[in-house]
């Protein structure tokens, strides 16, 4: 039995072939937060990143896009809806090795940065400082990095309990460009830090980003993020 459909947005275009909708999650009593899915659009393949599940009126919307073809699970921590999309469209699977938090179902792809993601003009940044499995995609045509928690836009807290809205303010979030505090402790190793594997994501040539949480940012985010960078790794 699949996880539910929880309350989402419609599909919006961001750009050409680049589709996302705003979902939610409810995480336990009185505790909600949101959480967004991209689709990419090539010719009539469909690539889903971060896999949020739709709504039957959203799965329809989804199919008049094209074939979901590929699934792409940058994350370790963002696996909940996976087995749904693998089962309903029989698409490939695509993860890093050595996932933990949900080792089923099975990656037909394994990936690392030296793997060609299933899109064109595209590439994989891997967190290889990272305890537990997290990558990014960029889509170079656009200059737009795909991020799951590592790095987080918020311009509001929409979808966010009151509750979710105080822990999380606890935790260290705040609107703008956010290295993600619970994630940053989690997945840092003993005595180490993740400051190189961010110098190497401030290489990439990117503008814009749309992360697992949040909204997207369009332009001057990677000025915002090497900012959060000194601020943090300081």
């Amino acid at each position: 039995m699949h996880p539910p459909a929880h309350p989402h947005d419609p599909l919006q275009q961001l750009y050409p072939g680049v589709y996302w909708v705003q979902g939610s999650i409810r995480m336990g009593p009185g505790l909600r937060m949101n959480r967004n899915m991209v689709i990419v659009q090539n010719h009539n393949e469909l690539t889903l990143i971060n896999p949020v599940r739709l709504s039957a009126q959203g799965l329809a919307s989804l199919e008049a896009l094209g074939k979901v073809t590929h699934l792409l699970r940058l994350g370790d921590f963002h696996c909940l809806d996976d087995a749904f999309y693998l089962e309903r469209y029989g698409c490939q699977f695509w993860a890093q090795p050595e996932q933990s938090t949900y080792p089923q179902p099975t990656p037909d792809h394994l990936f690392t940065d030296q793997i060609a993601p299933p899109l064109p003009d595209a590439a994989f940044f891997v967190f290889n400082t990272a305890t537990y499995p997290e990558a990014a995609l960029l889509l170079k045509q656009h200059k737009l990095l795909i991020t799951v928690d590592s790095v987080q836009y918020h311009a509001n807290f929409r979808y966010f309990s009151g509750i979710t809205r105080v822990v999380f303010k606890l935790l260290g979030f705040k609107q703008g460009i956010n290295i993600g505090g619970p994630w940053r402790k989690r997945v840092t190793p003993k005595g180490g830090s993740l400051r190189a594997d961010f110098d190497s994501l401030l290489a990439l040539d990117f503008d814009a980003i749309v992360a697992a949480h949040g909204q997207p940012l369009t332009a001057g985010a990677k000025a915002a993020l090497r900012q959060e960078v000194e601020q943090v790794f300081k």
